[in-house]
């Protein structure tokens, strides 16, 4: 696991062409902060226009409390500061491990560099299902946890059902398999020594539905906008929503999945992340009332465990991983 070091492991350094180097990166002050608690109709055109111009925007009054969204973050950094003995029992490179994995990096064993983060990550959903398998110590993360995993579930399911009537679909579309799951990725990036050489996550997009992302107050989150990147700077109490793949396909390409990578800091960072992702059997495709003749489906029809298994390896060798599900390719 990733842990403070005088000097950057050699594994852990990237190639001259993908280091974020020592470009200062600005921050972008045109992607939306949208207040949820605002007019229904107004609301669902602000974020509509935001994930299509951006796949990414920030949310305000969103009903968390702020108390939660500290609490959290709390917890989770009291969990990774545990002695190595406490949390070994959760460290998996499997990656075909679906139960509460603890993991440095992405792929730790396949991968030719690493990535300066580790990660724990749980499902939440059904909570009754998995919560046993979440870690007992911290002694408050369990109830800490689940009661935040309720509300974040919420949330996205209220995004999903104002951007389902944004996009003219029939009321429910994104019940049922397209929000089945619920995963959660506790994120610490430890503080480095020489953050110009290293990347906490490289450039990707998300694989899954919707990302509701609780940044702390930390910044790391970059965007990428018309070919530059921007960075998210965290403002207290907001959730980051981005765009998840199966979403861009859903919407016929109408909404954008936007990539995005996380650079390292002098000072540790921690993020908690939470994705509303689809069941692996269910079946993906633009949505029938959103193609026409005029306006003809830009994806193939495909079941989600699919894609998945694809994904990863797509991502580490730089392509495009919805390339290959383009109509014509």
């Amino acid at each position: 696991m990733c842990s403070i070091q005088s000097v950057v492991p050699e594994s852990y350094i990237l190639p001259p062409e993908r280091r974020p180097g020592q470009h200062v990166v600005p921050p972008c002050n045109t992607i939306p902060v949208i207040d949820l608690d605002g007019n229904r109709n107004e609301l669902i055109q602000e974020i509509i226009k935001a994930s299509q111009e951006y796949g990414f925007f920030q949310l305000r009054n969103h009903g968390v409390s702020e108390e939660l969204m500290k609490d959290v973050l709390v917890v989770a950094k009291e969990f990774f500061d545990l002695p190595v003995e406490e949390k070994q029992r959760f460290y998996s490179e499997d990656p075909h491990n679906e139960g509460c994995r603890l993991k440095t990096s992405i792929d730790f064993v396949n991968e030719k560099v690493h990535f300066w983060r580790d990660s724990l990550r749980q499902n939440c959903h059904p909570l009754e299902e998995h919560i046993q398998q979440w870690p007992e110590n911290p002694a408050r993360y369990r109830e800490v946890f689940g009661l935040y995993s309720v509300e974040v579930r919420n949330l996205g399911l209220r995004i999903l059902d104002l951007i389902c009537e944004g996009l003219g679909l029939e009321t429910g579309y994104f019940e049922g398999g397209l929000s089945q799951g619920h995963m959660m990725s506790l994120n610490h990036y430890p503080p480095c020594s020489d953050p110009t050489l290293v990347l906490g996550l490289p450039k990707h997009g998300d694989p899954f539905t919707l990302t509701l992302l609780n940044q702390g107050d930390v910044p790391g989150l970059q965007v990428l906008k018309d070919e530059q990147w921007v960075a998210v700077d965290p403002l207290p109490n907001a959730f980051v929503v981005n765009i998840n793949h199966m979403l861009q396909i859903i919407s016929n390409g109408k909404l954008k999945s936007a990539y995005h990578r996380v650079v390292a800091s002098n000072v540790a960072r921690m993020t908690i992340v939470s994705f509303i992702r689809p069941s692996m059997d269910v079946l993906i495709e633009p949505a029938k009332s959103l193609v026409s003749e005029s306006n003809p489906p830009l994806y193939k029809c495909f079941r989600f465990r699919d894609f998945s298994r694809t994904y990863i390896t797509d991502t580490h060798e730089g392509k495009d991983p919805l390339e290959h599900l383009m109509i014509g390719s």
